[in-house]
């Protein structure tokens, strides 16, 4: 496993959900309702190597999201994975009370400009995401991110699997990580930057994209870190975790041990 040198505080954001239920059994029918986080096996890898994690899950946002410079910069990196824009744009002060609050996304923005990290994770709420509901690309994020997103649904849905090429193996982003990756199920469709560096595409699409904004770094993962378009075998990999952990800090511009 690797470690870190000293603690990187990361503030990770989405990987939850609630499903409602509507069971048929004839002509009888009753509802139940699942509370379910994704991020497992992630949160544990970046648990065991030493990162400093709050997690901020989905339905928490408008209470638990920093609302200012002061709080946002107590951490060293954001990490969004699979939650809409929605979730930050329209707090309930702002949706339910017509009231002004704080662009969060725009504390990211502001937070990257000024040395933060920031990494999206690909999903169906990430990037421009399913029936373009994730709708990043206008949001204060379109700017640092280090790809273009697409004006409608992204999502490339590969159920035969689909490999992954390495293309910048030495690139100190990966830490190291091998290039044999295990096949993937489906991930965003994205355009690297002018400025940007692509790590790993699918064929002629980006996999991992990452670059420079402001004094920051930001890194784009087009695919998942859990099920369904990261399967079993991707979480189980031997270098799951190392390539995690390496994304991270060097996105954080942080050394590693």
């Amino acid at each position: 496993m690797t470690t870190i040198e000293s603690p990187i505080n990361v503030l990770f954001v989405g990987e939850s959900w609630v499903k409602h239920t509507i069971h048929m059994k004839g002509f009888d029918q009753f509802h139940s309702t699942e509370y379910e986080e994704g991020a497992g096996v992630f949160l544990e890898c970046l648990d065991r190597a030493g990162f400093d994690v709050t997690y901020v899950r989905a339905h928490e946002i408008t209470s638990r999201f920093p609302r200012s410079a002061e709080e946002i910069d107590e951490f060293d990196l954001v990490v969004i994975s699979d939650i809409g824009s929605n979730s930050f744009l329209l707090p309930d002060e702002t949706f339910l009370r017509s009231e002004k609050s704080p662009n969060r996304l725009g504390l990211v923005a502001d937070f990257v400009q000024r040395g933060g990290g920031l990494v999206m994770v690909g999903g169906y709420l990430s990037f421009t995401g399913i029936d373009g509901k994730g709708r990043y690309a206008m949001s204060p994020l379109a700017e640092p991110l280090p790809v273009m997103m697409l004006p409608y649904d992204d999502r490339i849905e590969r159920p035969e699997g689909v490999g992954v090429e390495v293309c910048a193996p030495d690139h100190a982003v990966l830490g190291g990580t091998p290039s044999d990756w295990p096949e993937l199920l489906g991930y965003n469709r994205l355009i690297a930057k002018p400025d940007a560096t692509v790590v790993a595409r699918v064929g002629d699409d980006p996999m991992l994209v990452v670059g420079e904004f402001g004094e920051g770094r930001t890194a784009a993962f087009a695919s998942d870190l859990a099920p369904h378009w990261a399967p079993q075998e991707f979480l189980d990999w031997p270098h799951y975790a190392g390539m995690w952990t390496s994304l991270l800090a060097w996105t954080a511009r942080t050394e590693k041990a």
